[in-house]
């Protein structure tokens, strides 16, 4: 299914009939649904057909028919009866596997939108709130776009059926029973909306307390660190007890919708016995149609209360698809993929040049709970908005190395984010072979890069797949698992040279299936170094023509750096990389050097010339030399930024 469209780019405005966007996703299954919808009317017809066969018996034993009649009769209750079961099967089948196949694809669609979607987006949602909307509501979709469905029709027309048969017994009597049925639209309409309220409400709490249960499994370690495990238990358990007083109001609800409906039913049967009996009595019907009508009231009373159940369960998706409906319609806050330019062909890296660029983060922080409104009132209130990066301009050239240095909060992150366009400023504009970034489809743009970002993530997968991760035979590399000996699988020489370089081949070779070990969750079982340079591989192992290194070499010891450096200088030659880091040692090769203070260029050059200036840039490998002059435990080592 494709992925649905909608102008959406943040919290909106929930649709007025959400269940009506399903329509689009039975195309593909109509011949399943029309097969199943058949047999649901077929089942009930035949299901009325054997209270009239037992009445024809029950008044052919009165009028003394013999007994080859009555076997007659009993053989067709009999083949009446399996047909309506097997057709019975037949709907389930249909229509319950329907409705699971339109879940997977909902599911599909739903991950394909978050994937498309921009950090600025991602900036205003919890991680537990997707979740929910993934799973819980997903579900309660499913539950509507079969089941109820199949229900629903089952409903209408087996007491269609049942009220037919009814009327050919006895008029006044189908009359007196079906009274009670007046109250019927007034409490599906009263209690349906109170359903779809408190379900909503049920909803929110879940994804709040999936929220917390993400956090704090994800923080693990600060929360013990800290010695917060039982702050945020008493945490979780507020947010369960709120869930759980949800859900009971919820309960209580339904505990009033199904006996309410079966008390309706009741009264009915209240009234046949006494109408019945009376009309039985002065024999204006017989006993088998005394006995056949109460047969047809009782199969009319299951639809009521079956009725009942159904228009909860449509409540309850309706709430739920209305929160589907807010992902599938997002679209992306700052970046928009709308670019169709293309890149000159090179034969090496790319030329980048940025001008005049200038940055601030969108109004952020505000969560699926907030409103457009809400989101307004905060971006009108920011009167002097903090500009991450100011006026910022530089090119290197095709195969040159630029280095970003400068203190905690300078903006080195940020600008290395706009190559990629994770964002995009709001000033001026970024261009490889003077093409600016914002005319390229995002994945041509992408294609040419290999991205390390400061926080080295990895999937839990095997390390193999992890360093493979961008290369056209991943998926073989995913496929790998603990189980199986690395030899099983042909490792791609990429990615041998790309853990070469990053320094990681020994650490691969410890572990107890080489590249087939499987990582744990964020590759807990790997130390922050071998992370990063994981994540150094994963992006050498592309070959790309950009490389983007955003503090990679933080978690590495000096003597492993230098030896990444090695290897990198001989991987980047010819390739473009851009550099961030707060190490000098790092960059000190670079072609071009810019130091970076509270988003403004304020030196650049080349590390020689930065130096002699005795600037900003000087301060800082003096500064780096001393502290390794301490550690070292040599003081009295070189003092001046030589």
């Amino acid at each position: 299914m494709p992925v649905s469209q909608g102008p959406a780019a943040g919290p909106v405005s929930p649709p007025r009939r959400p269940l009506q966007r399903l329509v689009p996703y039975y195309h593909p299954y109509r011949l399943q649904v029309a097969v199943g919808l058949l047999a649901v009317v077929l089942a009930a017809a035949l299901a009325s057909v054997i209270p009239s066969l037992l009445k024809r018996g029950i008044d052919s034993m009165r009028s003394g028919a013999d007994v080859k009649t009555l076997l007659t009769i009993g053989g067709v209750m009999l083949l009446t009866a399996s047909a309506s079961g097997v057709l019975r099967f037949v709907m389930r089948q249909f229509l319950n596997g329907v409705s699971r196949r339109i879940e997977t694809d909902l599911r599909h669609d739903l991950f394909a939108r978050l994937v498309e979607l921009d950090p600025s987006w991602y900036v205003r949602w919890r991680t537990g709130d997707l979740m929910a909307r993934l799973t819980n509501d997903l579900s309660a979709v499913r539950m509507a776009a079969g089941p109820a469905i199949m229900y629903l029709v089952n409903t209408v027309a087996g007491g269609l059926f049942a009220m037919i048969m009814m009327l050919r017994i006895s008029p006044m009597l189908t009359g007196f029973a079906l009274l009670p049925m007046v109250g019927l639209p007034l409490l599906m309409l009263r209690l349906g909306r109170l359903v779809h309220a408190r379900f909503e409400a049920v909803q929110s709490q879940f994804s709040q307390l999936s929220t917390r249960a993400q956090e704090n499994l994800t923080g693990v370690r600060v929360v013990r660190a800290y010695q917060q495990e039982a702050s945020e238990s008493a945490r979780f358990d507020t947010l369960g007890d709120a869930y759980l007083d949800a859900n009971m109001r919820l309960a209580k609800l339904n505990g009033i919708m199904n006996p309410g409906f079966a008390l309706l039913a009741g009264l009915g049967g209240a009234i046949t016995i006494g109408v019945g009996g009376q009309l039985l009595i002065h024999n204006r019907i017989s006993v088998g149609g005394y006995v056949a009508f109460g047969i047809y009231l009782a199969m009319l009373t299951w639809p009521m209360i079956a009725l009942g159940w159904t228009t909860n369960l449509f409540q309850r998706a309706s709430a739920s698809m209305a929160r589907v409906i807010v992902l599938l319609d997002a679209t992306p806050v700052s970046v928009h993929d709308d670019g169709h330019a293309i890149l000159p062909v090179a034969a090496g890296g790319r030329a980048l040049e940025f001008r005049h660029v200038s940055f601030r983060y969108p109004a952020a922080h505000l969560t699926s709970e907030d409103g457009a409104a809400q989101l307004a009132q905060y971006e009108n209130s920011v009167s002097e908005p903090r500009w991450v990066l100011r006026d910022v301009s530089f090119s290197i050239r095709a195969g040159g190395t630029l280095a970003i240095v400068g203190a905690t909060g300078s903006g080195k992150s940020a600008l290395i984010d706009l190559i990629p366009r994770f964002f995009d400023p709001q000033e001026g504009e970024i261009l490889l072979d003077g093409v600016p970034i914002s005319t390229l489809p995002l994945s041509v743009l992408r294609a040419e890069l290999g991205h390390v970002p400061q926080e080295s993530l990895l999937f839990s997968e095997t390390i193999g797949a992890n360093i493979g991760y961008g290369l056209d035979d991943t998926r073989a590399a995913i496929g790998i698992t603990a189980e199986h000996h690395a030899g099983e699988w042909e490792t791609p020489p990429e990615v041998i040279e790309a853990t070469g370089i990053a320094q990681l081949s020994d650490t691969v070779a410890r572990l107890p299936a080489g590249y087939a070990t499987r990582l744990g969750e964020r590759g807990i079982n790997l130390s922050g170094g071998q992370k990063q340079r994981s994540a150094i591989a994963r992006a050498l192992a592309r070959h790309p023509r950009i490389v983007l290194l955003d503090d990679a070499l933080s978690a590495v010891d000096t003597h492993t750096e230098a030896a990444i450096l090695a290897g990198l200088r001989d991987a980047l030659h010819g390739r473009t990389a851009v550099i961030a880091s707060h190490r000098i040692s790092t960059v000190r090769d670079a072609d071009h050097i810019i130091v970076l203070e509270d988003g403004r260029i304020i030196e650049q050059g080349q590390h020689d010339d930065l130096v002699l200036r005795g600037g900003r840039y000087a301060r800082l490998l003096q500064r780096q030399q001393l502290l390794e002059a301490i550690e070292s435990g040599d003081a009295s080592e070189s003092m001046s930024p030589t």
